[in-house]
């Protein structure tokens, strides 16, 4: 758990997610992934270093119109002193029924985070916190690059102006199978998915693709990360790398000297502000 504090506090740090007064619904699937958000965020909470409140939030679905059991995760958000609320969606009947899509993740993730948006909304919550990890953000820049044919990934902090609502991140930087490893020692019990296309998705066929490249080159995901970083794609340079056009030079070739460690360029700048 340490660990994942400590990647949390990084990304807080990194992209300033959270200021003193936000009240944040946390997104909650009953997977592992927000779980782990919710617990990182109620620990960090109780160290005082921020000022913010915490709620829960989850969107059934309902696939194949059944209710999902989420009453583990009621008891769980009672037992860390988190107010939890439960709404149930035809999302499930729209997506699989109605519009009968054949490659369905994108319309359902679509409905689902514009019902969080609105839930948030209803809350008096102006900031949303998802829980996705340093891998998702790998697997959806490579998945917009080979499927789509463009340069990007959601962004580590935004800001939806129709919405008024700020969606972080805070696990951004945390590996999957460090997040894995603390749910075994902290989650007591994880709610499965009940979609129909649940591990037979182009996700699922990126996440493969991955592992494939990590066994033929070790350190491929991480350097895919310290790429998209180095070149601030999305916003995920951050406070740390500050992309500077004007030393563009076709002669680097997209190597990291054409960025600029913001911190040093800014120790340099109170320096010399100081007179000294």
């Amino acid at each position: 758990m340490q660990k994942i504090l400590g990647y949390l506090r990084r990304a807080v740090q990194e992209y300033d997610l959270i200021r003193d007064g936000d009240r944040i619904a946390v997104g909650i699937s009953g997977g592992k992934d927000s779980l782990m958000l919710l617990t990182a965020l109620r620990e960090f909470q109780r160290f005082g270093l921020i000022g913010y409140e915490l709620c829960g939030i989850t969107v059934d679905p309902q696939f194949q119109g059944i209710p999902t059991d989420y009453s583990a995760v009621t008891d769980y958000c009672a037992q860390l002193g988190v107010p939890y609320h439960l709404y149930r969606t035809h999302i499930g009947e729209i997506v699989f029924g109605h519009r009968k899509e054949k490659h369905p993740c994108s319309l359902c993730a679509k409905l689902r985070r514009g019902a969080l948006h609105d839930y948030a909304g209803q809350l008096g919550c102006r900031t949303l916190a998802l829980g996705h990890h340093m891998d998702d953000a790998v697997e959806t820049f490579l998945m917009n690059l080979f499927i789509e044919g463009r340069i990007g990934c959601f962004a580590p902090k935004s800001y939806l102006k129709r919405r008024d609502i700020t969606v972080i991140r805070p696990l951004c930087f945390a590996p999957e199978y460090e997040i894995v490893r603390a749910a075994k020692e902290t989650v007591p019990e994880i709610v499965r998915s009940r979609c129909p296309v649940d591990g037979h998705t182009a996700r699922e066929e990126m996440k493969q693709f991955i592992r494939t490249q990590e066994q033929l080159h070790r350190g491929y995901k991480n350097r895919v990360f310290g790429a998209m970083r180095r070149a601030n794609v999305d916003g995920w340079g951050g406070v740390t790398y500050k992309r500077d056009l004007a030393m563009d030079d076709p002669a680097t070739n997209g190597k990291p000297e054409r960025f600029h460690l913001l911190e040093k360029q800014q120790q340099e700048e109170s320096h010399a502000d100081s007179g000294n």
